[in-house]
């Protein structure tokens, strides 16, 4: 073995083991959050658990499940999401794919426009009169309609859209294929891995959101899950609110309050290893011949 292959062996191992400690740091919270979870009352009262649950028990997970107002925030929230990620794609595709057109007018000056969004923001009190005047406030429109576009994530598709062979399109226009059929047969076929990297950087988005629902939501029936989780931390110490959540013990209080939070967090990491596979694919290699 000679010293260069040595040196790259040293390397990957070097690598690897970075790897590893990331990972660990990584999911060290979420395992203790875990054992929390499962863990019971005196053991989390004396602050005996780390990173395996003492005294196991699910009571905790009970009475999450059993109460309806968890389930409700679940299911709102799950569908917000769905609804919420469609709708963003669908505009992000909408206003990345005229801009990678030399011939549109006014191209430059719409980016400027699109650019400075990004930078420049009116503030809390304006988009709050900007809801109320439009009537929006305690409207579920307002969780969709005023973050369904994310300026970032449009650079980044229309980035992957400059990246897909001019050629492609130009036969289409040859053949006849109008710009819609360009776009759908084309364009989309060909946008799999950014598509589902950004439906994931949405679906994130949205499901940990809640400042929006507590800005402008003012009906508890359309509290996010996240939301509800918020209020529930933040009114923890008061006492009548502790009674009716069911946080009275402070054993159970701690165990409650990490199976909530597991409640709200496993879903969205069950959705990543379906769309892991799209991050790293190159889709467009190999569609020109030559």
């Amino acid at each position: 073995m000679n010293i260069k292959n040595r040196k790259t062996i040293i390397g990957d191992w070097i690598f690897v083991l970075i790897c590893l400690v990331v990972c660990v740091v990584c999911l060290t919270p979420m395992i203790n959050l875990l054992a929390r979870s499962l863990s019971g009352t005196e053991a989390l009262v004396k602050h005996e658990v780390y990173l395996l649950p003492k005294g196991l028990n699910f009571d905790a997970y009970s009475t999450v499940l059993s109460d309806m107002k968890y389930i409700r925030a679940f299911v709102w929230t799950v569908f917000l999401t769905v609804v919420c990620t469609f709708v963003s794609l669908t505009m992000t595709v909408l206003c990345a794919y005229p801009l990678i057109f030399e011939k549109l007018k006014g191209r430059g000056i719409i980016n400027i426009f699109i650019t400075i969004t990004m930078f420049f923001n009116a503030g809390t009190i304006p988009n709050y009169l900007l809801m109320k005047n439009l009537n929006l406030l305690s409207n579920p429109l307002v969780l969709i309609i005023p973050s369904c576009l994310s300026v970032y994530n449009m650079i980044i598709m229309r980035s992957f859209f400059y990246g897909i062979p001019v050629s492609l399109r130009e036969s289409a226009e040859i053949d006849g294929a109008s710009f819609v059929q360009i776009l759908i047969k084309i364009y989309l076929p060909l946008s799999k891995p950014v598509m589902a990297t950004l439906a994931l950087f949405y679906a994130v988005g949205r499901w940990n959101g809640y400042t929006d629902a507590l800005l402008y939501m003012n009906d508890a029936d359309y509290y996010p899950l996240q939301l509800l989780l918020y209020n529930i931390i933040n009114n923890i110490n008061s006492v009548e609110v502790a009674a009716q959540e069911g946080f009275s013990t402070p054993g159970l209080s701690e165990s409650l309050k990490a199976a909530i939070v597991m409640f709200s967090t496993i879903p969205i990491l069950i959705v990543y290893p379906f769309l892991q596979k799209y991050f790293i694919s190159g889709v467009t290699l190999g569609a020109v011949k030559e």
